[in-house]
């Protein structure tokens, strides 16, 4: 994995790192015009971001719009507002109605996205992952549980990323706890990528750190070693 730049201000403390990406997403939204159906490239209680992976779309900011969100067995419909645009991606923020916020709160609780992590690693699905990378485990949304090792196999870090949150160990450094801001699509010959900046917290986020260890907790050991399981819960505490 490539070392990591830092940006800092007076303000806020950003961070961009460099993070495997998968190249195929079973999380989508079908428009209610049937016309399109749109990968879910990033979701969370309050919006999604959908993507296109051939031709655009006919979206504008402001535009209403609604569909069904389809995910494995899973579907809902869903209703919000198109808050940005680009040639192939809109961001979209969900209705403030109390029936959207309970169903996105349903549709993404926790212990039936662990259900969904798919280990990775132990699966060929035929891509180039970095040397280092121990062990991955993805859902999309994304959720995502990335170990890393250093030559000699010992733990250099791990990496859990629900949603906008993200939590990380590194060996010498500890745990800290951060938002995504951005992400963007960096493919390259030799890999499939994605370049993330997040905002770290001044302090170590109570709330995004059980919300890793529930996470953590379902998880079976076909899906992550309980000696793995075990080490991150340590050193989340």
């Amino acid at each position: 994995m490539r070392h990591l730049s830092l940006v800092e201000s007076d303000f806020e403390e950003l961070e961009k790192k460099t993070l495997p990406r998968f190249p195929f997403c079973y999380l989508t939204f079908k428009h209610q015009s049937g016309d399109q159906v749109f990968e879910v490239k990033d979701i969370s209680f309050s919006g999604m971001q959908l993507g296109l992976k051939s031709g655009g779309h006919d979206f504008n900011k402001d535009d209403q719009i609604a569909g069904n969100l389809q995910w494995v067995d899973r579907n809902i419909s869903i209703a919000g507002n198109v808050k940005w645009t680009t040639d192939n991606r809109l961001g979209v923020e969900f209705s403030s109605s109390n029936q959207t916020r309970s169903e996105m709160s349903s549709f993404l609780e926790v212990s039936s996205i662990t259900k969904l992590l798919k280990p990775l690693h132990k699966i060929d699905h035929d891509i180039d992952t970095p040397s280092n990378l121990k062990t991955w485990l993805r859902a999309d949304g994304p959720f995502e549980v990335f170990t890393w090792q250093h030559n000699d196999g010992e733990f250099a870090r791990f990496q859990i990323l629900m949603m906008e949150n993200f939590v990380e160990w590194e060996d010498g450094k500890g745990l800290k706890t951060a938002r995504v801001i951005s992400k963007r699509d960096i493919d390259t010959p030799l890999m499939t990528e994605d370049e993330i900046v997040f905002k770290i917290d001044a302090g170590l986020d109570s709330d995004k750190i059980d919300m890793a260890k529930n996470l953590l907790k379902g998880l079976s050991s076909d899906q992550l070693s309980e000696s793995i399981k075990e080490f991150i819960l340590i050193k989340l505490g």
